[in-house]
Parts: structure tokens; sequence; C-alpha cells
């Protein structure tokens, strides 16, 4: 969930960006423009940083396998096999509607916020930039899941998600009656705070629902983020209205809430996750018995 985190950020940041290149004496029809080359630059850091470090696998470091002779061999399903078994399931369908009602929200809020800000309560750039970038700053969803999870079982991640929809929703809904810059802060860091841990709930269910499809599963529930952002940006072209529309997405997102709740799971599947954990907690106990003589002789050092 921490990666949604990075809009916020975004929305807080660019303004200052901004300030900054125009101060060097870059006129502000231009400011933007050159103020766009300082996230580009770092996506291709962070690029370059992931391929150089996230090669990876559950088995370990993909690098290290190699030279070890070990070949790797996820033994599932490929191509339209996945995406097919992974459509059949209706469990990914409710996780569609929820993904659309959360990360759907997400990108319409990112895109209009810091603007309606300024038509709305008469904020300047800067400030609004600040007031929208309290939207993205918490997520915490994927790590509540799991500890929730440990606790109660599979099913304990559905109801987390159905709480935390309903918490946006009526979030939602509160923003878009606020009546000043102050209170319409207060909601919305409260909505983003559910809306960005609903994110994240809803992909800490994603890997038990198929487990043999899993690439289709995650990029059909993926594709409802998209989905419920286009949906948004039409239902705001019909109403011609920021406000009206936040009140409308406030009462869809409580209705698809109900998704949350039709996510249901067999005992055998409950079974897999607390295999899952199990394994989790060994690999955890020898890391730590392989870490324990480098620290030893460090300590000696």
């Amino acid at each position: 969930g921490w990666g949604n985190a990075g809009g916020g950020v975004a929305q807080s940041a660019m303004p200052w960006v901004l300030v900054a290149v125009t101060s060097l004496g870059v006129q502000q029809a231009l400011g933007w423009r050159a103020a766009m080359f300082v996230p580009g630059a770092l996506m291709l850091i962070v690029g370059a940083l992931y391929w150089r470090y996230g090669q990876d696998c559950p088995q370990g470091d993909y690098l290290e396998l190699r030279r070890r002779g070990i070949a790797v061999e996820s033994g599932k399903r490929g191509g339209w096999a996945v995406l097919a078994a992974a459509m059949r399931n209706y469990r990914v369908w409710m996780l569609f509607v929820t993904y659309g009602c959360c990360f759907g929200i997400e990108l319409f809020v990112h895109g209009v916020a810091a603007s309606y800000y300024v038509d709305r309560f008469g904020l300047d750039l800067r400030s609004a930039g600040l007031a929208a970038g309290s939207f993205g700053l918490l997520a915490l969803g994927g790590i509540v899941s799991d500890r929730l999870a440990r606790r109660h079982g599979l099913p304990a991640r559905g109801r987390l998600l159905f709480v935390l929809m309903l918490g946006e929703g009526l979030g939602l809904i509160a923003f878009a009656h606020a009546d000043g810059a102050a209170l319409a802060v207060a909601a919305m860091l409260g909505f983003g705070l559910f809306t960005h841990m609903a994110c994240g709930a809803t992909y800490a269910l994603v890997p038990f629902i198929d487990r043999q499809a899993l690439g289709g599963v995650a990029g059909i529930v993926g594709a409802g983020g998209n989905v419920g952002a286009v949906a948004a940006g039409f239902l705001l072209k019909a109403t011609g209205s920021v406000q009206h529309s936040f009140a409308l997405l406030g009462a869809a997102v409580l209705a698809g809430s109900l998704c949350a709740l039709a996510v249901r799971f067999s005992a055998e599947q409950g079974e897999a996750q607390a295999r899952e954990e199990r394994l989790y907690r060994q690999a955890q106990r020898e890391r730590e018995a392989e870490a324990a003589p480098v620290a030893t002789a460090l300590a000696v050092d």
C-alpha cells in the first residue's frame, strides 16, 4: 500500500518544484514542463535500481539461483489459459469492483483535488497542492489485513475491506459537503486514509483467489482501478460539478462495499494461508540464523 503514497508526495512536492524552477528565471508558462523533468529523472533512477536489485523470487535471488544451476519453474499455466481461469472466478470481479471504488477514486481525486481547492475555496496553487497532497500520504491497508488474517483467518481480510470502503464512502460524502477549506482537508485526510488502506486490503486478497491463475487475477483486479477512474471522469463530464460528482461517488463506494462481503473462501484456501504463514516464519528464522554469524563477527571486530 505504501506505493500509493507517492501520489500524495507528488501532489505536495510538485508545486514547490515549480516555484524552484521559476525562481531560476524560467517563465511560468514553461515552468510546469521544466518541472516534469524532475519526476522523469527519478523514474529512470528507480527503474535502474529495480533492474539491479529486484531480481528475486520466492525461492531466492535469480542470479544466485542461476549460479548454483537451479532452474526456477512456476508450474503454472500461461497466457490465455490463466486469463480465462481468472475470468471464470466470480471473486475476481468482486475485487474488480472494489478496486475500481478505491484505486479508481484515488486516481480521480489526484486529478481534480488541487483545482477543486482553488475553484471552491479560493486557495493559491501552492496551498492547494499541499492540501491535495494530504490525500495520499497514508497507506496501511496491506499491513492491517495481514495482521488481522493472522489472528482471525482469511475471512477477516474481506470484512476489513468492507469496513474500509464504508469509511471511504462516508468520507467522500462529507468532503463533498465541506463548507470550508480546513474542514475539507480534515475530511480528505479521513477518506484518503480509508481509500488507500482499501487499495492495500484489496490486493492483500488477490494471492488467495486463484493461485494457479495469479497473473490473470492481478491483471483483472488492477484494470478495475483504471475502469473506476475513467467512469468517475465520465460522471464528472455528465454532472459538470466536481462537488456533485464526489457525493455521487461516495454513494457508489458505499454500494460497492457489498462486493467485499461477497468474497468467500473455502476451508482449503484458509489452510493454504496458514501454510504460507508457517513458511514465511520459517524463512524468517532461517534468515536470522544466517545473519547471526555475521553479526557475531562484526561484534568481535
